[in-house]
């Protein structure tokens, strides 16, 4: 735990993992973060997993060296009562001292005296009343013996304690139980304001995939909200890329799983294409047909607002290489609502635009120069735009764009497209993993993202 002390050197490079739970029936919700520092050259540091809180108070270490501490005080207010004792007692035998002197006068004088009659029976008539003062001097020497005994028994506890008190002081560090439970207290706050700021990176590598579940067409999207609170968990599902109207909701993607649906939603209009994405309470899709992107309430079960992306290219002008209706991409990010498209006057090349949620007017747009025709998928992470060169087997994330700086690279970073065909891979920032519909399979990608972290010292 000492190595956690460099969390919060000046600069520190970290890897985040997100990390994404087995779907079983025990399913648990929510997830797990887990991160590694590194030094400037990247030597590892240390791998951290935060503890849960009072947890030290739990474990079989800190029960074991409370009932020691808890053995320790019954033995030493034990000791304080025989102290007590051994003082009182100590301070009858000191009256008592003089009356053995003047028993060892009086036998003195009796075998100097032993010739005459009556004078010894006077003498043995005072030495009896002195031997009856004597009497009760017994009982208080048999509990000097006792005492002695007990006292013996404690000196060979105490040793022996000594012995394993040692011992875990020097398995868990030359500090007392409450010094180190606040060493970790103190220590899981630092690391969690540490981890408060990991909130965007760069994409480093794809693992995985885990699936969730095996239902519907082999095109389809499912989604969580990035901007629910950690307490909601709903999932919704929308099978196939057009004809379609219905949207499914789970509780959870436990019960998305067990296929126990919570409520279903007739909208308003179908949706074209599998880029949907649901984001702080409100799905945003394609409209069929058209380049109108449309904002559903669920919570109103009411369309809000729509909006055409104006000179977007819809109705496979403009497709992924899958086709499916996928000219228009709505995807969030840490940054907020953004739509993917290409238009004739960008000679068929990816567009990015920045939408704000509730009206959706365009808020900026970038050029890219990657052909929509050629890109299998893509996927906004930090403001920056992941391509994928194909949807099949063998795809690898292989075009990057940074909205921050304008500028774009050539990436090469593979993902395992286990089922062959690809129709759909959105990035959610909460759970920080990119979901997937894998030719009928619903999956779920780690993400690894590379960090600077920058704290108040720095300049």
């Amino acid at each position: 735990m000492q190595a956690l002390s460099v969390v919060l050197n000046p600069l520190i490079f970290l890897l985040l993992f997100g990390y994404c739970p087995s779907v079983t029936v025990r399913l648990k919700e929510g997830w797990q973060v887990y991160s590694s520092a590194q030094d400037a050259d990247g030597r590892c540091i240390c791998t951290v997993v935060a503890p849960e809180q009072n947890l030290c108070s739990r474990d079989a270490k800190g029960r074991h060296l409370r009932q020691l501490l808890e053995k320790v005080q019954n033995m030493s207010q034990s000791i304080q009562v025989l102290n007590l004792r051994t003082q009182r007692d100590f301070q009858y035998i000191m009256r008592m001292e003089g009356q053995f002197k003047g028993l060892r006068s009086k036998f003195r004088q009796i075998e100097a005296d032993r010739r005459t009659q009556v004078n010894r029976n006077v003498q043995v008539q005072e030495l009896k009343g002195k031997m009856e003062a004597l009497q009760p001097l017994i009982p208080v020497l048999e509990q000097y013996k006792t005492d002695a005994q007990l006292i013996s028994q404690f000196k060979e506890e105490i040793r022996n304690l000594s012995l394993v008190l040692l011992a875990i002081q020097e398995e868990i560090g030359a500090y007392d139980y409450e010094e180190l439970q606040q060493r970790v207290l103190n220590l899981e706050s630092r690391l969690r304001n540490c981890m408060s700021k990991l909130t965007c990176g760069k994409l480093m590598k794809i693992s995985g995939p885990v699936t969730v579940k095996t239902s519907g067409t082999r095109f389809g999207a499912w989604m969580t909200d990035p901007q629910a609170p950690p307490n909601n968990n709903r999932v919704w599902c929308m099978d196939s890329y057009n004809n379609n109207k219905i949207v499914k909701e789970y509780k959870s993607i436990a019960d998305f799983a067990s296929g126990a649906e919570s409520r279903t939603y007739n909208l308003p209009f179908k949706w074209a294409g599998t880029n949907h994405v649901v984001f702080n309470g409100s799905l945003y899709y394609n409209k069929i047909q058209s380049n109108i992107v449309v904002r559903y309430s669920f919570d109103t079960g009411r369309v809000v607002t729509q909006r055409a992306l104006e000179n977007a290219g819809f109705y496979n002008v403009y497709p992924y290489t899958w086709g499916g209706f996928s000219d228009i991409d709505l995807m969030a990010d840490e940054l907020g609502l953004w739509a993917i498209y290409a238009t004739n006057q960008n000679a068929g090349n990816i567009v990015i635009s920045q939408l704000n949620p509730d009206t959706l007017q365009v808020l900026g747009t970038w050029n890219t120069e990657y052909s929509k025709r050629n890109a299998g998928e893509s996927f906004m992470i930090c403001g920056t735009l992941y391509i994928t060169n194909s949807h099949l087997t063998g795809a690898k994330v292989y075009y990057s764009y940074s909205t921050k700086t304008s500028s774009y690279e050539y990436t090469d970073i593979p993902f395992h497209n286990q089922y062959f065909h690809m129709s759909m891979l959105d990035y959610n920032a909460r759970d920080r993993a990119l979901y997937g519909w894998n030719n009928g399979h619903q999956v779920l990608f780690n993400v690894t993202l590379f960090h600077v972290i920058k704290t108040e010292d720095d300049s």
